[in-house]
């Protein structure tokens, strides 16, 4: 895959978020990087760059779809109920217990999501 002046933009963007980001937020934070962005050129170097596997999607209910870098490791989100930023948590996970454990009837956990939900510093200070 070659790396565009548009993907580096977007990678960057990425790299320099606390969270991960909406196609839009991406069109703004990336086009003041790289000038020439449109949506749907946004949009194509998504998916170029989460089928390479350099991004992932983070899929947070009835929410729009978000990006972040690939390779993060296994982490948890943090939704503010104010400004709607979603941001990377790095504590331990509480739930990672249930990881390969088999819950009754026979149900085995192989993965999981967490998202908390409140109100950020920003928010909850103003």
């Amino acid at each position: 895959m070659r790396r565009t002046s548009q993907r580096r933009a977007i990678l960057q963007a990425l790299d320099e978020a606390a969270g991960p980001l909406t196609p839009h937020q991406l069109l703004e934070r990336a086009g003041a990087i790289q000038g020439s962005l449109g949506l749907a050129t946004v949009y194509r170097n998504l998916a170029t760059l989460e089928e390479a596997g350099e991004i992932v999607a983070v899929h947070l209910p009835n929410e729009t779809r978000r990006y972040e870098l690939a390779g993060r490791g296994h982490h948890h989100h943090f939704r503010c109920d104010q400004c709607e930023g979603v941001f990377e948590l790095s504590t331990t996970c509480p739930v990672a217990v249930l990881e390969g454990v088999t819950l009754p009837g026979g149900y085995e956990v192989r993965g999981h999501a967490l998202t908390l939900y409140g109100l950020c510093p920003r928010c909850r200070d103003a």
